[in-house]
């Protein structure tokens, strides 16, 4: 039965795409397209530098707020455990409203310390939202390829004399790579999608130019089609992600 339902599923799934893909070769509009085509190639332009410099600045914010999680110390482990619980409880459109709307309420602080410049862009807004945001996940991700390793590792490294540094380079990451690729390549892959957020703060990633082009044609098309392109850059990081892994692991399947 379990079977059945299976491929009824995928039957209705192919049923879909079949239906859209003969919609759009029916109501397919060049004039639509030639009008609106470069706005939505600026706007992917504009999502994947928001996705990337949001991903690469969580990364480095991920390393204190990871080695928090980790500390003994319990005043870093109660601050590194509120800034992930905080970030990863609540949802990233209200921590986006609390960075665009809310910092504006210090601006003659900000114009005072010289940030007024950054915060009043939507653009920065939005990647310093997505920054801490990230940051949260991807620190929880790297704690916990960490700790998947055995502890003996740790203890075989010391016994021939390598200091922490040295195991955490050569021995400890090595094997947390591998662990944490998976989990990485989707918090990227979830922040390709949420991306889709900064519309809504005025920012024309591809999201926002996909609303404007629908404000002035009607035309469901706007929407269709960036549905696919974000379907497209989707499948292609989840395979990219997936070869990675068949390489960094071929030594395990020998």
């Amino acid at each position: 039965r379990a079977r059945i339902v299976g491929y009824a599923l995928v039957g209705v799934w192919v049923l879909f795409g079949l239906g859209i893909v003969a919609y759009l070769v029916y109501a397919w509009n060049p004039e639509f397209f030639a009008r609106y085509a470069p706005a939505y190639l600026q706007g992917l332009g504009t999502t994947l530098s928001l996705v990337s410099i949001s991903m690469v600045l969580g990364a480095i914010f991920s390393l204190p707020v990871a080695y928090g999680r980790m500390s003994k110390n319990w005043i870093l482990s109660g601050l590194a455990y509120c800034y992930v619980y905080f970030f990863r409880g609540t949802p990233l459109l209200v921590q986006t409203y609390l960075v665009y709307y809310g910092v504006g309420s210090f601006r003659p602080e900000l114009e005072t310390v010289g940030l007024w410049w950054f915060f009043r862009e939507a653009f920065y807004c939005g990647v310093f939202a997505f920054s801490l945001n990230t940051a949260a996940y991807q620190a929880e991700i790297l704690r916990g390829a960490i700790e998947s390793v055995p502890r003996g590792q740790w203890e075989g490294a010391a016994s021939l004399g390598l200091h922490k540094l040295q195991t955490l380079r050569k021995v400890i990451l090595p094997q947390a790579i591998i662990v944490a690729l998976r989990p990485y390549g989707n918090e990227l892959i979830l922040m390709i999608k949420a991306s889709a957020i900064v519309a809504i703060i005025t920012v024309y990633d591809l999201m926002g130019n996909a609303k404007l082009a629908y404000a002035k044609s009607f035309d469901i098309q706007a929407y269709i089609w960036v549905a696919i392109v974000y379907l497209v850059m989707v499948e292609i990081l989840r395979h990219g992600v997936e070869w990675i892994e068949r390489r960094i692991t071929v030594h395990l399947h020998r």
